[in-house]
């Protein structure tokens, strides 16, 4: 098998490889995962670049200033999400799960790329940024036509980036957001609200229950490219960790659920997926 370099590499992919060929495998991914596509991360290198804190669900509901700057941001962050393509590690995972590896995929990513590799059945935690919920009427519909609404909400409104956030949202001046106008539902007029999970919002019970059920069934749980800060992703390591099933990380630096794992990988995401599916048998 190819070796790499980064902490512990060396030895840690040949024993990755044994776990993953055992199969029953429950993928959790994070931000890291999708770094290579351009999209940055929370806390990693490209995260401690940020210069804009995310929005929060109390804020976004309380606060129709709050939706516009929201909004205004997002319509031209979203752009840059719409843009991006798989990287070589969600094309790993989604060869994997191919191969009759895995057993679940869960993702704490709102960008899609994991599915637009290939894979399916992907439980995405945190939601969607394609998606777009009415908090009216509960109505989903796709990004697309809203941003078709923006639009022509908004004719000759051109305003520039500064900096993009891993969550799609743009750095933007104040004078940018406030030219902004929003829209609502077009079936009810309601507020408008991504259909993902904001900081401060509780993921679905049943959603974390269905992430739960796999995780402990699992014959290994590889989290991937997630520094497990927030408890949102941690608890199905510590879930793994109660159950007895083996978990492995592999992160670029240390994270909140290494002192659970029986592997943790210092190591690009991209290259070492690669790696180790080069390594297993077709």
């Amino acid at each position: 098998m190819t070796e790499l370099a980064g902490n512990g590499t060396r030895t840690g992919l040949p024993m990755l490889a044994d776990l993953v060929s055992d199969g029953d495998v429950v993928v959790l991914s994070g931000a890291g995962l999708s770094t290579e596509s351009g999209i940055p991360d929370y806390r990693g290198e490209t995260g401690r670049r940020r210069r804009a804190e995310p929005m929060t669900y109390q804020a976004f509901t309380g606060s129709e200033a709050a939706r516009r700057r929201y909004w205004a941001r997002s319509h031209l962050g979203w752009r840059h999400i719409a843009r991006a393509r798989p990287n070589a590690g969600h094309r790993a995972v989604a060869e994997l799960q191919r191969r009759g590896l895995l057993t679940g995929i869960i993702t704490q990513n709102v960008d899609g790329l994991q599915q637009a590799a290939g894979a399916r059945g992907v439980i995405e935690l945190h939601g969607a940024l394609d998606r777009v919920l009415c908090l009216a009427c509960g109505e989903r519909s796709a990004r697309e036509r809203l941003e078709e609404r923006l639009r022509a909400a908004n004719p000759g409104w051109s305003a520039r980036a500064e900096t993009i956030n891993p969550d799609g949202d743009a750095v933007l001046r104040d004078e940018a957001v406030e030219a902004f106008r929003t829209v609502g539902c077009e079936r009810c007029g309601g507020v408008l609200k991504p259909d993902v999970i904001f900081f401060g919002e509780n993921v679905p019970p049943a959603r974390v229950g269905d992430c739960y059920a796999l995780t402990e069934r699992a014959g290994a749980l590889l989290v991937l490219g997630s520094s497990l800060t927030v408890l949102s992703g941690y608890r199905f390591v510590r879930h793994a960790a109660r159950h007895g099933v083996p978990v492995a990380i592999v992160n670029r630096g240390a994270t909140r659920g290494d002192p659970h794992a029986l592997l943790t990988l210092d190591a690009p995401l991209g290259a070492t997926l690669d790696a180790l599916v080069a390594g297993l048998p077709a």
